[in-house]
């Protein structure tokens, strides 16, 4: 009886060892390389992101911050965990910098954690008026421990309602307020965000998960000079691997910050997603990401522009950010067809709420789009406003009730192979 690891444990690949599931990932890149990726939480990582993750890194575990370890053989992993300190701090122009969270989520439940206590207050945006789950949803762990008063926007434009921000303000004296989301597309003002905080005595959480890489690309304002504390992930239109950030200027914040991401709300580093961190903020930091934050912020307004040109209601009219929300009511549509039909085009996007949506979350009457993944691999506003024209057809086409969606759909998908076939992505495997 051997107590080895069953044979080919150290030198056989995934193909050999679990067929099943290497057949499934290169199935997923085969879908990733032949579509459109439209939805705004996603992007496409470099080479050397996919590499930092599959390294030996990933066998390590720490539990701490560099140099002050409670396991041994650390020296390697705080080399990296510091590297992707420093680079986030280069990036953002910030005093501090915590890269430990393992999404955006988790790095706002540390936030909550540093400067609450259950059943105190927060005021932030209503999920249905672009809010985020972790800002304080019913579903949420933050909604069902704290006390959440929401804000939304106002009904006629679709843009944040300040005088509603500053009356739930003055009336429930939140201990924050966070300004942010995963579904607003115009950008913030920060420092009247910070007025109204200031007011009431509240800390000021700026979630900028969806705008994080126009921010570092100088394509963005930065809440950093104006919120006591600020959020971000790596992915999305920062272009790395899943995982969250906190971020501020308030060096006096940073052992309470520290405490509320471990022992608070996480133990052990994922060290392999901290060097992966380290590598994309370290693209980040170069000259040309400035050219890729502006060309994500000029695609996407090349975007909503083609499909309000061609009937489908973009709210808001338009866009700040790499994302962009569309009203289907007009169009007598749901979310949930809509995207299905998309995605059988080849066009990838999800359902959405939208303000003064009735419908469930799981039907919704609108869809989310961004632009940063078809950014990355080299769409350029041609490529999108052909891109506006595709969906703008199916969701005509859809609305209309045409009896020929099914050929209308495999049309549209050849247009789409043919057009991601002249911007590849990873070599096929």
């Amino acid at each position: 009886m051997t107590t080895a690891p069953h044979e080919g444990y150290f030198d056989q690949g995934l193909a050999a060892i679990d067929p099943d599931v290497h057949a499934a990932l290169i199935a997923e890149e085969d879908r990733q390389r032949d579509g459109v990726e439209l939805i705004a939480s996603e992007n496409i990582v470099s080479r050397a992101t996919l590499e930092a993750l599959g390294t030996a890194m990933v066998n390590k575990t720490v539990e701490g911050y560099p140099g002050r370890r409670y396991y041994g053989g650390a020296a390697h992993a705080d080399v990296i965990e510091t590297l992707a300190i420093d680079r986030a701090k280069a990036l953002f122009d910030c005093g501090y910098a915590n890269v430990q969270p393992h999404s955006g989520s988790q790095a706002n439940l540390a936030v909550f954690l540093a400067f609450l206590k259950p059943g105190d207050t927060v005021l932030s945006m209503d999920l249905s008026a672009g809010g985020h789950l972790s800002h304080g949803s019913s579903a949420n762990l933050t909604g069902k421990w704290f006390n959440i008063v929401h804000y939304g926007v106002r009904p006629d434009d679709g843009l944040i309602d300040f005088d509603e921000v500053l009356k739930q303000a003055g009336e429930h004296r939140p201990k924050m307020i966070i300004c942010g989301g995963s579904a607003y597309p115009r950008a913030i003002d920060f420092a009247r965000f910070r007025a109204i905080a200031d007011e009431v005595g509240a800390v000021l959480l700026a979630d900028m998960a969806h705008f994080a890489g126009l921010v570092a690309g100088g394509q963005h304002p930065s809440p950093i000079p104006h919120a006591q504390v600020s959020t971000a992930t790596t992915y999305k239109n920062l272009r790395g691997v899943r995982g969250g950030l906190i971020l501020t200027n308030q060096m006096d914040l940073e052992r309470k910050l520290n405490s509320g991401v471990f022992p608070g709300v996480q133990g052990s580093v994922i060290l392999n997603a901290v060097a992966a961190k380290a590598v994309c903020l370290g693209e980040a930091l170069r000259p040309e990401f400035k050219d890729y934050a502006l060309a994500v912020l000029t695609n996407a307004r090349a975007l909503a522009a083609t499909l309000m040109d061609n009937g489908i209601d973009v709210v808001t009219g338009g866009t700040d950010t790499p994302l962009m929300l569309v009203d289907l009511r007009n169009l007598g549509l749901t979310g949930a067809e809509a995207s299905e039909s998309l995605e059988r085009a080849g066009l990838t996007c999800n359902k959405n709420g939208v303000p003064g949506d009735t419908q469930p979350p799981t039907v919704t009457s609108g869809l989310r789009f961004g632009v940063s993944a078809g950014t990355t691999r080299g769409f350029r506003t041609a490529e999108f406003e052909a891109v506006g024209v595709m969906i703008a057809d199916v969701l005509n086409g859809l609305a209309k009730g045409k009896s020929d969606m099914p050929a209308l759909e495999a049309a549209t998908a050849r247009q789409v192979t043919a057009l991601t076939a002249n911007f590849p992505i990873y070599e096929k495997g």
